[in-house]
């Protein structure tokens, strides 16, 4: 080679983008998920909970509109509820699905 050559090796070895290490990158995407996780795990239980502390305040009530309706619309609030439930499991992340995340 010439010293035109290792100049301009020199020269391009300035744009390279910089080595990466497969296992720095693997370690901070866990890390990521992880912390995805926990916060849909929290994000679950704090709806849950609201949600049953709900329906036990509601359930006097709510209890005697159920038997009254339950005879013919029975068939098809289960179908909803179904297509709800499929449309939230489905859907992605809970927060997203909810509306709520980004």
């Amino acid at each position: 080679m010439t010293q035109a050559d290792d100049r301009l090796k020199a020269l391009f070895a300035l744009d390279e983008p910089a080595a990466r290490d497969a296992a720095f990158s693997t370690a901070v995407m866990e890390q990521v998920m992880r912390q995805r996780f926990r916060e849909d795990v929290a994000m679950l239980s704090g709806v849950s909970v609201v949600g049953a502390g709900a329906l036990w305040l509601v359930w006097p009530t709510l209890q005697a509109a159920l038997v009254t309706l339950s005879q013919g619309l029975a068939p098809a609030l289960g179908a909803i509820a179904l297509a709800f439930c499929a449309a939230v499991i489905l859907g992605g992340r809970p927060a997203a699905t909810l509306g709520l995340g980004s």
